[in-house]
């Protein structure tokens, strides 16, 4: 009888030890399970800043002569500038940079006889950086009128700026984070579980594009500055617990 209740007694203690493994089994392979979706964040602003830039350059054997005919190529941009509302605050004139020109000549047989020395070219640059973005636009057109002063100015495309990225990015890791919930949400209420907690989150590359522009993404992140309107867009991917 005795070992009849030790028998019985230890097949249940069997029983149940293999119950116990092999729940915690279950319950060990349910728990690794995930859910993993990449979450997109869009949005579309207008730039804030907008920066124009030009150079200006001349030419002389004499090199003081050169460069005193560029200082007043740089007073007459200034004055131009100040005409148009631009405020010396908002113009940066860069130091002068100076190139010595020379002219190879050769003999009838195409060897070098002599590298002779041609005079100084003299570069000097502007920069216009403002949030007034529809009066620096209209002087980056009108910009050309200075060629009838005879000075030679070539001007830059104007360039778009947004001084409040980094409140940006927030927004657009709150929406990527919505959007990457709801798609495993879906997932989850399709395969008949439920969503559990946050096991791992990635944030993507951060993306400047023209706004409705066909302008390629870049792995390392494109910055776009030759467009006033842009869209801003950021990935993240999340790996949800499955329940």
């Amino acid at each position: 009888m005795k070992n009849s209740i030790s028998a019985i007694v230890i097949a249940l203690a069997v029983v149940v030890g293999l119950w116990i493994v092999s729940n915690a089994y279950k319950y060990k392979f349910k728990s690794t399970e995930t859910i993993s979706v990449t979450g997109l964040g869009e949005k579309d602003f207008t730039s804030d800043l907008i920066v124009w830039s030009g150079s200006f350059s001349r030419y002389g054997y004499e090199l003081k002569s050169a460069y005193a005919s560029l200082k007043q190529d740089e007073s007459a941009i200034k004055s131009y500038l100040n005409s148009k509302g631009i405020a010396d605050s908002n113009i940066v004139l860069s130091a002068v940079t100076t190139t010595k020109n020379y002219q190879r000549k050769y003999d009838k047989d195409g060897v070098e006889i002599s590298n002779e020395f041609t005079g100084y070219t003299l570069t000097g640059s502007v920069r216009v950086e403002s949030k007034d973005i529809n009066r620096v636009e209209k002087l980056s057109r009108e910009i050309t009128e200075l060629l009838e002063k005879g000075i030679e100015l070539n001007s830059n495309p104007p360039e778009y700026y947004y001084t409040r990225l980094n409140e940006l990015k927030i927004d657009l890791l709150a929406k990527a984070s919505e959007d990457a919930k709801t798609r495993a949400e879906t997932i989850a209420k399709n395969s008949g579980g439920s969503l559990g907690g946050i096991k791992k989150a990635t944030m993507g590359v951060f993306q400047i594009t023209g706004k409705n522009s066909n302008e390629d993404y870049s792995y390392g992140g494109a910055f776009n500055t030759s467009n006033r309107e842009k869209t801003a867009s950021i990935t993240l991917k999340v790996d949800y617990l499955a329940e």
